[in-house]
C-alpha cells in the first residue's frame, strides 16, 4: 500500500504552514493515529450545527447581515435556521447591543389591539431570501402589554448593551390579549407566506425564564407557555412549538417542572390535562477565563449543562425521544460583552473549540438516548462597529471570521456517521469532567454517503498557548471500494488559510481597509481548500494518510469516487 502524506500531496503547506502563531518552535510534533472504521457506519450524521441565533433582529436586514445571512443560507447541507430575540420588543426598529424591536402590538385610546407586521416581516423576509427559515422566539413583551411599562427601554445607544430586566421582561397585563397576539401573528404568517411554509418553522416561547430575562414566577411562565402555544395552535393546528429555553442547561428545576407541566399538568388555557411540546429548548455555555496572561476556555461547563438537561429529559419517557434543540450553545454567555476572557473570539481558538465541541454534544446525547436534533450557535455580527472589534461573531465588518469556515466544513459531510478512535483524543466524559486541560485533544469526526467519505480533523486544547503541532497518521479501513485510487482535497482553517483575522493583521490591522485592501481580507475569509486535488490509493479496503495539524488548526479530508 502506498504511503501519502498529504503535506505533499497539497503543496507542503501544513507542517511548514504551521504559520500558525500557535506553533512552539522548535519543538517536536507529537504523534497521533486516528482510524476511521468505514464498515461500521452509526446511524445517520445529523446536521445539528445548522441553527444560529442573535439579541438584535433588526441587524438581519442591515447590510453586512443581510450578506452573512446569504452566506448561512449556502452553507449546504439540510435547512438553516435562525433565531433572534425582540422580535415582539416595542420600539419601531430601534436597536442596540442585546436589543432590538419592532412595532407588533400596539393599543388604541380604548384598549384594543393594534398589530403592525412590517418590521416583523422585513426581518422573516431576509430570512427567507437568504434560504433560511425562522425559529421564530414568541417574546419579548410589548410595551402595551407589559405589566411594567415604567420601566421599558425607548431608544437606548445604539453602542450600549440595553438592559434585560425592562419592561419587556415581565408578564403581561392580560394573558388573553398575549394568546390572541401569537394568533394573529401565525395567521399573518400563513397568510403572507403559506401554512406549508410555516409548518415548517420552529415557534419557541421566550428565552432563558429562570433569570433575568423573566420577572415571573415558573407558573407564571408556563401559563405564558399555554397562551401562547394556543395562539399559534388555533391558526396552525400542526405548528411545530416548543421551549423553555432554560439557561444553565436544564436551569436548576425550572426544565423539570416545564416537562412535568407540559405531560400531566393543567393546562391554562383549556383546564385539560399536558401542553403540547414538539420540541425541547435549553441553553448550554462555556467559562472562559483570563489567567496567567492568556485564555483558557471552559469546554466541560458547555457539556455539564448538555449533560444535566439530557438527564432531566430522559427521566421523561414521553419526551426521550422528542426532538432537542440546544436554543443556544456557546464557549461562553454573552455575545455583546466583551471582557478579556472574550479575546479568543477573532482567531482559530474559536473555530478549533467549535470543531471539537459539536462532536461532543451528539456523544453525549447518545450516551442518554434523547434526540438530540440541533445545537445553535448564538453568534452572528454587530452592526455599525469597527473590524475585529471583538464581539463573539461569524463575521465582523462584512468579513468572514475563522469559525465561519467551520461550518462550511460541516455543510461539507453528509450520510453515515463512522465510528473514529485517537490515539490523541478524549472522549466527552473525560472533556466534561476536567476539560482539555493536560494533553491536547486531537480527534475526528467522519461520516461517510454516496461516492464520498469527509473527515473533519482538529487540534484543541482549553489554553490559547504556543504548542507542539500534531503529526496526524490517518487510517482509513473497511473500504467498501476495489483497489484503486480515490480523489482527496483538504480544506484547512489556521493562521495562513480560511483567515481573515490573521490576514488583517499582517497589513498593519487598518481600521479603514482600503477597497483594494477589503477585497484581500473578503477573499482570505472563505473556506480555503488547500492545493489541488490529488489521488489516495486504496488497497484491500484500507488507505493511509499523513498529515500535520498546528495547534489550533482544523482540517477537512473530502474523499470521492464514482459509486
Amino acid at each position: 500500500m502506498r504511503f501519502f502524506h498529504i503535506g505533499i500531496i497539497f503543496g507542503g503547506v501544513l507542517l511548514a504552514g504551521a504559520g500558525s502563531v500557535l506553533a512552539a518552535d522548535d519543538v517536536a510534533p507529537m504523534q497521533v493515529t486516528i482510524t476511521v472504521d468505514a464498515g461500521k457506519p452509526a446511524g445517520d450524521l445529523t446536521p445539528i450545527w445548522r441553527f444560529f441565533g442573535a439579541d438584535e433582529p433588526n441587524y438581519s436586514y442591515m447590510k453586512d447581515g443581510k450578506k452573512l445571512l446569504g452566506e448561512l443560507g449556502q452553507l449546504g447541507g439540510p435547512q438553516v435556521y435562525f433565531r433572534c430575540h425582540h422580535l415582539l420588543t416595542s420600539g419601531d426598529g430601534a436597536y442596540s447591543l442585546k436589543f432590538g424591536s419592532t412595532s407588533a402590538y400596539k393599543e388604541d385610546t380604548n384598549g384594543a389591539p393594534v398589530y403592525d407586521w412590517s418590521i416583523n416581516d422585513k426581518i422573516f423576509d431576509t430570512y427567507l431570501a437568504s434560504g433560511i427559515k425562522p425559529y421564530a422566539q414568541i417574546g419579548f413583551m410589548p410595551e402595551a402589554l407589559s405589566t411594567h411599562p415604567q420601566n421599558y427601554p425607548h431608544n437606548p445607544p445604539k453602542d450600549e448593551r440595553a438592559p434585560v430586566e425592562g419592561g419587556q421582561s415581565y408578564p403581561p397585563k392580560d394573558y388573553a390579549k398575549w394568546g390572541e397576539l401569537s394568533y394573529q401573528w401565525t395567521k399573518h404568517c400563513m397568510d403572507k407566506y403559506g401554512a406549508a411554509e410555516v409548518r415548517q418553522w420552529y415557534w419557541e416561547v421566550w428565552n432563558e425564564p429562570n433569570i433575568s430575562y423573566w420577572h415571573g414566577s415558573h407558573a407564571d411562565y408556563f401559563k405564558l407557555y399555554d397562551y401562547a402555544v394556543d395562539g399559534v395552535r388555533r391558526a396552525l393546528p400542526d405548528a411545530r412549538v416548543g421551549g423553555p429555553e432554560t439557561a444553565g442547561g436544564p436551569g436548576g428545576r425550572f426544565l423539570r417542572e416545564f416537562l412535568e407541566h407540559c405531560a400531566r399538568g393543567t393546562n391554562f388555557v383549556s383546564g385539560k390535562i399536558g401542553s403540547p411540546l414538539d420540541f425541547v429548548s435549553f441553553h448550554a455555555k462555556g467559562s472562559p477565563v483570563f489567567t496567567n496572561d492568556h485564555v483558557r476556555m471552559g469546554m466541560s461547563s458547555q457539556l455539564k449543562n448538555m449533560s444535566d438537561a439530557f438527564a432531566v429529559i430522559a427521566a421523561f419517557p414521553e419526551y426521550k425521544n422528542t426532538p432537542i434543540v440546544i436554543g443556544e450553545s456557546d464557549p461562553e454567555g454573552c455575545a455583546a460583552c466583551r471582557e478579556p476572557r472574550d479575546a479568543y473570539r477573532n482567531g482559530t481558538m474559536y473555530s478549533s473549540y467549535t470543531a471539537a465541541s459539536f462532536p461532543r454534544a451528539m456523544d453525549l446525547a447518545a450516551r442518554y438516548g434523547v434526540n438530540l436534533q440541533g445545537a445553535l450557535t448564538w453568534a452572528f455580527e454587530f452592526e455599525d462597529q469597527p473590524p475585529f472589534a471583538g464581539f463573539r461573531a461569524l463575521a465582523s465588518d462584512g468579513l468572514d471570521l475563522p469559525v465561519l469556515n467551520v461550518f462550511r466544513m460541516f455543510g461539507k459531510m453528509s450520510g453515515q456517521r463512522l465510528p473514529v478512535t485517537s490515539s490523541g483524543g478524549l472522549d466527552a466524559q473525560t472533556i466534561l469532567k476536567s476539560g482539555v486541560r493536560g494533553e491536547p485533544d486531537v480527534s475526528a469526526l467522519a461520516a461517510l454517503d454516496q461516492g464520498k467519505l469527509t473527515v473533519l480533523l482538529w487540534h484543541y486544547h482549553d489554553d490559547d498557548v504556543p504548542g507542539p503541532a500534531a503529526q496526524v497518521e490517518l487510517n482509513l479501513t473497511n473500504l467498501a471500494l476495489p483497489d484503486g485510487q480515490v480523489q482527496a482535497k483538504q480544506f484547512r482553517i489556521d493562521a495562513d488559510h480560511s483567515n481573515c483575522y490573521e490576514a488583517w493583521k499582517r497589513i498593519g490591522e487598518p481600521m479603514q481597509p482600503s477597497p483594494e485592501q477589503y477585497a484581500k481580507l473578503e477573499a482570505a475569509g472563505k473556506l480555503a481548500e488547500v492545493g489541488e486535488p490529488r489521488s489516495v490509493n486504496v488497497k484491500s479496503g484500507a488507505a493511509k494518510i499523513s498529515l500535520d495539524l498546528p495547534r489550533q488548526g482544523v482540517a477537512l479530508l473530502v474523499l470521492s469516487w464514482k459509486p
